[in-house]
């Protein structure tokens, strides 16, 4: 198999891994995850270094937990 191959089948075992772990998560966890996942990729873009990946991950987490 080609490095290639191996790598997305690998992401794609890690990606059905991690969404089978949501099932039992309360929605105020799961808006706190889809927050930081959305803040973290946001942060990058704009900043474009992990400081500002972080801060966007923590700050997108905070907010969405706090959605209803």
């Amino acid at each position: 198999m080609r490095k290639s191959t191996v790598a997305s089948i690998c992401t794609v075992l890690l990606l059905a891994s991690s969404l089978s772990a949501c099932s039992t998560m309360t929605t105020k966890q799961r808006n706190a995850a889809i927050g930081a996942a959305v803040g973290g990729v946001a942060g990058n873009v704009i900043g474009g270094d992990t400081g500002s990946t972080l801060g966007g991950a923590a700050l997108g987490g905070l907010v969405g937990s706090q959605v209803k």
